[in-house]
């Protein structure tokens, strides 16, 4: 019997050339850059959570007095993140990192820093669907919610209808490299739960488009803020004017 051929690991360096959303570092030695901190820490609660203070910075940089909004964008572009990742590999490497053991650094700016140590291409039962179900949207973004809301109150909704929205973004990114692999992805996450009803999805030989049930909160930065372009407004709510349970 010949023995099984050695598998090697990922090459996620790919990645980064879509783009800094997309990055995830491996070093061969399979040693975190200085400054990670294991992934688990960053969905810490308190006052002193790295979210927590992370939405305070966010707040001052975007001039808002609402910390609702500011962990919203937060929350989003943290979503974002990991859909990045996790969406991006599927499509272009065929596989799903599990993260389990990824490590985080926050930067002044930009999106987070990501790194894992090197992972072979191992045989999973599951489908990229239902990997990048439980890797990101189970194994991430479920823990990430459930941070922001012990740091400030927002409904479930909310989050999750930011979740289908930077599934969404991060297909358009991705229609440049792969459009039909990714748009088959994201259309079965966003028709399964918990992410189905959080908006709908259109595609098209021009692209896509997303419109969203829910509200990230981004006009609320102020009055010349505008509209997302999948909010499900279509102008921004006058101040003092009750929105309705689209909003959270």
């Amino acid at each position: 019997m010949n023995p099984v051929p050695e598998q090697l690991p990922v090459d996620y360096g790919r990645l980064a050339a879509v783009g800094p959303y997309f990055a995830l570092d491996s070093s061969a030695d399979g040693t975190p850059p200085p400054g990670f901190r294991p992934l688990p820490e960053l969905y810490g609660t308190g006052p002193d959570a790295p979210l927590a203070g992370r939405i305070r910075v966010v707040a001052q940089r975007l001039g808002t007095a609402e910390p609702r909004v500011a962990a919203s964008i937060l929350h989003l572009g943290l979503a974002a993140r990991f859909w990045s990742v996790g969406l991006g590999s599927a499509v272009l490497l065929g596989a799903v990192p599990t993260l389990e053991r990824a490590w985080v650094r926050i930067p002044d700016q930009g999106p987070i820093d990501l790194w894992t140590p090197p992972e072979p291409v191992a045989a999973r039962p599951a489908g990229l669907a239902d990997q990048l179900q439980e890797t990101v949207l189970m194994g991430q973004l479920e823990p990430l919610a459930a941070a922001v809301r012990a740091a400030v109150p927002l409904s479930a909704r909310l989050l999750l209808g930011n979740a289908a929205s930077a599934l969404a973004g991060t297909l358009r990114v991705l229609e440049a490299h792969a459009p039909g692999p990714a748009r088959e992805l994201v259309a079965e996450l966003l028709d399964r739960p918990p992410l189905a009803g959080s908006g709908t999805l259109r595609t098209g030989p021009h692209g896509t488009a997303f419109r969203r049930t829910s509200c990230c909160l981004y006009y609320r930065i102020g009055p010349g803020a505008g509209l997302c372009g999948d909010c499900c407004f279509s102008r921004p709510p006058r101040p003092g004017k009750a929105t309705g349970r689209r909003e959270n």
